[in-house]
């Protein structure tokens, strides 16, 4: 069942599309999230196939997928569905707590990775997180996939292109740190961190912290400001 929903009533309206194979799943979430002010459930689907085609057509503000579907992953639907426009934020909501699909889920540009456990308070402010553009990832197998990550000791090539500085700054993102702290443990303006932080991103070729703390895992660990502290 694909639904169109209300038309959105305000620019601000988080508007969101649902991608599930289970129907009762897609319906306990719009309950949910069409009792909240501002959210607006614009559509939803039960395929991997149909699912893209309305989420690139509607353009939700965030789309709500499965890791799992009958017809193929949600995530590389998300990979599909942000290389037509990174604006549409996902949040892949799944049963299963796998290090390599939160790994796929981060790379494929995902905004949330959260398991259907998640209680119903925490998944409403998930999806009004990932709308302002915030990461909202399950610390515990975020953590998990970081600690696996620094197992390897394969440095990643693309990290090779960065100048010291930029290393540092990478291994404090990998800490969790924000802008502010990073200038406030290295004594510069937090302008000059938010140029740093842009920079190694455009580097690296990926769009999130999180995709930047994740390459960062993967180097040796070693140097000043190097990742050595769970993510947050």
């Amino acid at each position: 069942m694909d639904g169109h929903a209300h038309v959105p009533v305000t620019e601000d309206t988080i508007t969101v599309f649902l991608l599930d194979d289970h129907e009762l799943v897609r319906r306990g979430v719009r309950t949910l999230l069409e009792c909240e002010p501002g959210i607006e459930v614009i559509g939803e689907a039960g395929s991997a196939a149909e699912g893209e085609a309305l989420i690139t057509a509607l353009r939700p503000r965030v789309a709500i997928v499965d890791g799992r579907l009958p017809d193929g992953s949600g995530i590389e639907v998300c990979r599909q569905v942000r290389s037509v426009d990174r604006r549409i934020e996902v949040l892949v909501l799944t049963s299963y707590d796998d290090d390599d699909a939160l790994f796929a889920a981060i790379m494929a540009g995902a905004s949330g990775y959260v398991l259907k456990q998640i209680s119903s308070g925490d998944l409403v402010t998930a999806v009004r997180r990932v709308a302002a553009g915030q990461s909202m990832l399950d610390p515990a197998v975020t953590a998990r996939v970081l600690h696996r990550l620094r197992q390897g000791s394969d440095r990643d090539p693309l990290t090779q292109h960065l100048t010291p500085k930029e290393e540092q700054v990478l291994g404090l993102v990998a800490e969790g740190l924000t802008n502010r702290q990073i200038a406030e443990r290295l004594g510069v303006a937090e302008k000059t961190v938010k140029n740093y932080v842009s920079t190694l991103l455009a580097k690296l070729g990926v769009e999130s912290r999180t995709q930047a703390a994740v390459m960062a895992a993967r180097r040796p660990a070693s140097g000043e400001g190097r990742p050595g502290h769970r993510a947050t």
